[in-house]
C-alpha cells in the first residue's frame, strides 16, 4: 500500500522472489507500472524490471497474507480505508512508516491483531514514474506490538529472507520504532531546518551541535515514555557521521520541491507528546515552529 521509494521497493524484491505483489499506486506512476512494470535502478544490486498487479484500489480481491504499509505518515487513515477489503481475519498488516504511531492507527482502523510493528531503514525513491532508485541500505526490523515472539511474525521474517531482504524479528518493537524515531528527529530536523546535506550539518560545529541536542531531547522523550534507549545518544551520533556527506532526508527533499511535510508524525508529535508528559523538548519545538509554516506545500505569503 504505497508504491513509492519504501513500497516500491521491498515490492519490486518481494515480487523477483516470486510471490504474487500487487501495488497500489496512482496517477502517471500507476500507469507507468501497469505498461512495463516496475523497475529498480539499484546502486547495490543493478537494475531489475519485475511484474506486478498494480491497482488504484484493492476492491474485489481476495483477502492478503501480508499488507506493507509505505504511505507517507499523512495519507494512513485514507490508506487503511482504501485497503480494508483486501484484509481477512489473517492479514498481517506490517508498517514501515516513519514514527512511532501507526500500530495504534492500524488498531483503530482495522482492529486489533492485524497490526505488526515495523522499521524499515532504506535510502529509495521515485525517480520517474514506475523507477525506483535505490541508493543504499534496504533492511527490515519487525515484531508483535505486545513484545516476544510468534510464530507470524517468525513467518514474515523468512518470507522476507528469501527475497533477499535483510530482516531481524525483535522482541521488542517499540524500543526499535523509538532508537529509529529519535535518528529521524535528529537527521530530519538538521537537514531541513538547514537546507543542507549531512556533510554541512557536521562540518559546521554550531549544526552539528542542534543534531546532538534534538537527539538528547528525543532521548529524554523517550525515557519519559517508558522507553529505556541507553547509549541512544551516542549511537545516533555515530550513525549521522557514517552517512554519506550527500544524504539528507526525505523530510528536507519534500521541502526542497514544495511538498506536503510529514512533520506532524514527527516532530510533531514529539512536542505534543511532550507537553502531555511534562518533558522539555525547546529544540524540537523550535524546528516544529519553522517548519509548520511550509506544513502543506509552499505557504501562499511565500508562493
Amino acid at each position: 500500500m504505497g508504491a513509492g521509494g519504501v513500497g516500491g521497493f521491498f515490492g519490486a524484491k518481494l515480487a523477483r522472489a516470486g510471490h504474487a505483489v500487487t501495488v497500489v499506486a496512482r496517477g502517471a506512476h500507476l500507469d507507468a507500472i501497469r505498461r512495463g512494470g516496475l523497475t529498480v535502478r539499484s546502486a547495490v544490486e543493478g537494475e531489475f524490471t519485475v511484474a506486478v498487479e498494480a491497482v488504484e484500489r484493492p476492491d474485489g480481491r481476495p483477502p492478503a497474507d501480508l499488507i506493507l504499509l509505505a504511505v507517507k505518515s499523512f495519507d494512513t487513515d485514507a490508506a487503511l480505508a482504501a485497503v480494508r477489503p483486501a484484509v481477512g481475519p489473517a492479514t498481517a498488516v506490517l508498517s514501515l512508516q516513519n514514527g512511532v504511531e501507526a500500530v495504534e492507527r492500524i488498531d483503530a482502523a482495522l482492529g486489533p491483531g492485524h497490526a505488526v510493528g515495523g522499521a524499515a531503514y532504506v535510502f529509495a525513491a521515485v525517480e520517474a514514474p514506475g523507477v525506483i532508485v535505490h541508493r543504499f541500505a534496504g533492511r527490515i526490523a519487525l515484531g508483535e506490538p505486545a513484545g516476544g515472539t510468534s510464530p507470524r511474525a517468525e513467518r514474515l521474517g523468512e518470507a522476507l529472507a528469501k527475497a533477499g531482504i535483510p530482516v531481524e524479528v525483535v522482541p521488542d518493537i517499540r524500543r526499535v520504532l523509538w532508537e529509529k524515531y529519535v535518528l529521524i528527529c535528529a537527521q530530519a530536523g538538521a537537514t531541513a531546518l538547514t537546507r543542507c546535506p549531512t556533510g554541512v550539518v557536521r562540518a559546521v560545529p554550531e549544526t552539528w551541535r542542534l543534531y546532538r541536542t534534538l537527539a538528547e531531547e528525543m532521548a529524554a522523550l523517550a525515557a519519559a515514555a517508558g522507553i529505556a534507549l541507553p547509549g541512544v545518544v551516542d549511537s545516533v551520533m555515530a550513525t549521522g557521521a557514517s552517512l554519506a556527506p550527500q544524504t539528507s532526508s526525505s523530510l528536507a527533499f519534500d521541502l526542497a520541491h514544495g511538498k506536503r511535510l510529514e512533520l506532524e508524525a514527527l516532530h510533531g508529535h514529539a512536542v505534543r507528546l511532550a507537553e502531555r508528559l511534562g518533558v522539555a523538548v525547546p529544540t524540537v519545538f523550535a524546528v516544529y515552529a519553522a517548519l509548520k509554516p511550509w506544513l502543506n506545500g509552499v505557504p501562499p505569503a511565500a508562493g
